[in-house]
Formats: C-alpha cells, sequence, structure tokens
C-alpha cells in the first residue's frame, strides 16, 4: 500500500503533464505519482512516463471513467486527484495530504473559489456555473462545501474504496462532493492558488453540455439521497394546485347546487390521487434509503479493517 498516490486523469495534456508531475514529485518526493491516460493522441503518455511517473490506461472515455478505475487499482493511505492541465500548483498539497493522513480527514476540498479562481479564469459562464452548483449542493444538502466542482482533492482509504462512481463525465467531482455529505463523511477545505491554463492548452469541459450534466445530476442524487423532500415537494405543489382550480367549484357548487365545471372537478380529483401516491412513494424511498445507510456503515467498518490488515502485511 503506497503512503501517498497522485491520481492524474489525463486526456491530451502534452503541454503540460511534464510540469505538473515534475513538481508533485518535488513537493512530494514519498508519493507516487499515477498518470491514466484516457486515449490521448498527442504522446500524453509517453511525456508522463519520461518525468517519472507510473502510467496506467482507461480506454472507456470519460473522466468519471478513468476514477473508477483509478480508485479500484490502487491502494493508499491518501490519494491526491489533480488534473493534468497546470492549473493547480503543488504548493498546497502538503497541507493537504496532512489533513488525512494526521487530521484524518477523509475528503479534502482544494478550493479555488475563495482566492484566485474568478480572477485567473477567463470564461465567464464556468464561473457562474461554479456558483451556481456550490449554491444549488449547499442549499439542498445543507453543507458547507466552499468548492463542489474543483478537480484538485484529497481522499482517505476508507472514502475511496466506498464511494460508487456513477457518473462517465466531468460530473464526477459533484458525485464526490454529494457523497461525502450524505454519508456523514469529514470534509475538510483547504484555499489553493488556481491559475488559468497555459497558451495552447484546451479544456475538454463543455459549458453548456456539461453544464446540463452536472445540474441533472445534482437532481438526479437529490432525488436518491432525499426522496422524502423530493417527492414530498412534488406532492405539496400538485395538492396546490388542485386546491387552486378546485376551490372555485365548490364554491359554484354551494352558490347554485350545480357542478358546470365537471371536467375540473375530475383533474383535480387524479391531481389528489398523484399527490397522495407521491408522498407515500417518498416515505417508502426514505425507509429504503435509511436502510442503504445503515449497510453502508457496516461496509464502512469492513473497509477500515481492510486497511489495517494492509498495513500489518
Amino acid at each position: 500500500m503506497d503512503e501517498i498516490a497522485v491520481l492524474i486523469p489525463c486526456y491530451n495534456e502534452s503541454k503540460t503533464i511534464e510540469k505538473v508531475v515534475k513538481e508533485f514529485k518535488e513537493a512530494l518526493p514519498e508519493a507516487v505519482i499515477y498518470v491514466y491516460d484516457n486515449n490521448s493522441t498527442d504522446g500524453t503518455d509517453e511525456i508522463a512516463k519520461n518525468a517519472g511517473a507510473v502510467v496506467r490506461y482507461e480506454h472507456q472515455q470519460g473522466k468519471g471513467n478513468v476514477i473508477r478505475r483509478m480508485f479500484s487499482e490502487i491502494d493508499a493511505k491518501c490519494y491526491i486527484m489533480v488534473d493534468g492541465d497546470d492549473t493547480y500548483p503543488a504548493t498546497n498539497v502538503r497541507e493537504m495530504a496532512d489533513k488525512v493522513l494526521i487530521d484524518r480527514a477523509d475528503m479534502v476540498v482544494g478550493d479555488r473559489l475563495s482566492s484566485t479562481y474568478f480572477k485567473e479564469n477567463k470564461r465567464p459562464f464556468h464561473n457562474l456555473g461554479n456558483s451556481l452548483v456550490r449554491a444549488s449542493i449547499n442549499m439542498l444538502f445543507k453543507s458547507d462545501i466552499k468548492d463542489i466542482m474543483t478537480g484538485y482533492r484529497a481522499f482517505s482509504y476508507r472514502f475511496v474504496k466506498t464511494f460508487p462512481v456513477l457518473s462517465k463525465g466531468f460530473e464526477i467531482e459533484t458525485e464526490m462532493s454529494i457523497h461525502a455529505v450524505d454519508k456523514n463523511m469529514y470534509v475538510e477545505n483547504v484555499v489553493i492558488d488556481y491559475r488559468d491554463r497555459p497558451e495552447g492548452s484546451i479544456s475538454k469541459l463543455n459549458t453548456y453540455s456539461d453544464g446540463f450534466k452536472v445540474l441533472r445530476t445534482i437532481f438526479r442524487l437529490f432525488r436518491t439521497y432525499r426522496p422524502a423532500r423530493y417527492f414530498g415537494f412534488i406532492s405539496f405543489v400538485l395538492t396546490a394546485l388542485a386546491a387552486g382550480f378546485m376551490v372555485p367549484v365548490i364554491i359554484e357548487y354551494i352558490q347554485t347546487g350545480l357542478v358546470p365545471r365537471f371536467p375540473t372537478l375530475i383533474v383535480c380529483g387524479f391531481a389528489v390521487i398523484a399527490a397522495i401516491q407521491s408522498f407515500f412513494t417518498g416515505q417508502l424511498l426514505k425507509t429504503i434509503y435509511q436502510k442503504n445507510r445503515q449497510d453502508f456503515e457496516m461496509n464502512l467498518y469492513n473497509v477500515t479493517s481492510e486497511m489495517n490488515e494492509k498495513l500489518e502485511k
């Protein structure tokens, strides 16, 4: 088992990968640097090998697929995840590693948004998107994570080995953040410097398509992790709409003894039935979710015991 494993997912980062590998080797000489090449066509893998990294491959395209491969193959007491585009300096990596190794944090978030991100990043819609995602998750999940979509993080062994990777692309950071909050993991924030990509280095993140995927992931996970609130809200909206349309019908019936808008009454009745179904669906899924949480806690104990056994060998 490695003491520290630096994980660098890469796709066509030939202009920056050598600098990134050397910076992190200098900052963490005891760490093993792993570069996972995701079908690069510009020689990223050879450059990384020559710089001293252990190079492996993931042929399914997408950052989420690469992270899944990394987490399943590598055992370490502390994992550092960083992008290969040279936007994250290695200045704060020792502090982040110590929070895992000494303070026993499960996830350490490299917080760009509290330092130089909005000044360095030249893509205004990325700035807006990051702020929107952060506000949405912290409101929906009652958390206080400073930077939801940062690609610079540190993890404990037990986080990595109990994190179910479902996203295939750039939604993976959002999924990590929500998983940590939902499973009551110990999360720390470390303010880091951020620098924009050097000239000639192109971002693989599409502002609009990937942005919509991230928002869709937030609401999908909110439905999964907070079913009572999700379906309770739907039930409330349906009930309110039914009541709003039904009140005039009832008033007219009291005044005249007639129901001329009979179709409206029927639709309102079906809306109330749907509201009741939605409410009890939320309660049922909440019970299933709570059972899954119990199973997760038991799995967490098993993973911790597994790590202790590997350390003793």
